[in-house]
């Protein structure tokens, strides 16, 4: 097989490898993962040189380090987005075969499978959400807050509407990732449609929110700015895409001379295949059960699962191992005055389901 470029997108879907392959921003995938930070109020732009060695430590392509150098806080964003695309994927896949662990990431990236679709995917969209809401808190020397009509960037972050902006987001990410070539590889289309289906994915949850300046909480005059939903919700949006994936293969486009995706048809009846739609998560390998220890997961023995909902599915037939234990909680509280609540510690007990070996 031929190996994928250094980094164009095949790198951002590493998310956290050994450090032997960790081509996504240097990453060894032993940092520890805290949720997503809430981007404050716009800070003043870095004034240290601080920046230049977090470039330097991440496993960037040249240009794409010279890039990370001309921009202060586009380092931390880099970070920041790997950390929300790992912890979305292991949220979105935790009740499943495929939890989105670290073992086994290598040799899965280097498959078309619909969980190699889904990093991708997640990874592309991840760093679009990062960079526009970093753009909005001030964090980026070379962007602001998206356009708002009537308003300078400082009267955008003084009244709170100071919009992501999205559209400088998905300019950036297309230059830091390299112009889009043509490609006889079928795997490198793959990759490109996925990465592209996890930019749409952001674009689709992008909301106008308006806030009311009237007499009395009037709306007669109002200011509205862009906003991104939460990207809980992209990770949803993601996930829907994955359960309905569509297997696709290569065909020669003869008028172009260049291979294009071809999906077979939606429908029983007989049909010519057609090209996947833009919101299609696409994928050209069959997926492993994920049931044994093997070379792309550790397998899901030792695994939790709830008896009525995943337990039969997880174990893969293996049955599972009832488990009793005491959970301590608050209860019979009230509120005393002045001014606290008083709560009394009981203990119930709890059955824990766990998948056999």
């Amino acid at each position: 097989m031929r190996r994928p470029p250094p980094l164009p997108l095949a790198a951002l879907c590493l998310l956290a490898l050994p450090a032997a392959v960790a081509a996504y921003f240097g990453l060894t995938g032993r940092e520890a993962l805290t949720p997503f930070p809430g981007l404050g109020p716009a800070t003043a732009p870095l004034q240290s040189r601080a920046h230049l060695k977090q470039c330097d430590l991440l496993k960037l392509s040249r240009k794409q380090k010279q890039l990370c150098r001309r921009e202060p806080g586009l380092a931390e964003t880099l970070y920041d987005a790997v950390h929300l695309g790992v912890l979305e994927c292991q949220a979105q896949f935790r009740h499943e075969r495929w939890n989105c662990s670290l073992e086994g990431r290598t040799a899965l990236l280097k498959r078309g499978f619909k969980e190699t679709a889904f990093l991708y995917a997640v990874s592309s969209a991840a760093l679009t959400h990062a960079l526009a809401r970093a753009c909005s808190a001030g964090r980026m020397e070379r962007c602001t807050c998206d356009d708002s009509p009537d308003l300078e960037n400082r009267q955008a972050w003084q009244w709170g509407v100071c919009g992501d902006n999205l559209k400088y987001s998905t300019k950036f990410l297309s230059n830091f990732l390299g112009p889009k070539k043509g490609s006889k590889d079928l795997r490198a289309r793959m990759d490109a449609h996925n990465t592209n289906m996890g930019i749409k994915a952001v674009r689709n949850g992008l909301k106008t929110t308006c806030k009311c300046h009237g007499v009395s909480g009037s709306c007669a005059v109002r200011t509205c700015w862009k906003q991104l939903s939460p990207f809980r919700e992209t990770g949803q949006l993601l996930k829907l895409r994955y359960d309905s994936a569509v297997k696709v293969s290569s065909t020669t486009n003869e008028a172009l001379g260049r291979l294009e995706l071809w999906a077979p048809p939606r429908s029983s009846r007989p049909a010519k295949g057609t090209a996947p739609r833009p919101g299609d998560l696409v994928y050209i390998d069959d997926s492993p059960s994920f049931c044994r220890p093997g070379k792309y997961s550790p397998g899901t023995a030792g695994r939790a699962c709830s008896r009525e909902a995943s337990c039969d599915s997880l174990c893969c037939g293996r049955g599972y191992n009832t488990q009793s234990r005491l959970v301590a909680f608050s209860c019979h509280c009230h509120v005393q005055w002045c001014c606290y609540v008083e709560c009394q510690q009981c203990v119930q007990e709890e059955l824990a389901y766990t998948c056999k070996q």
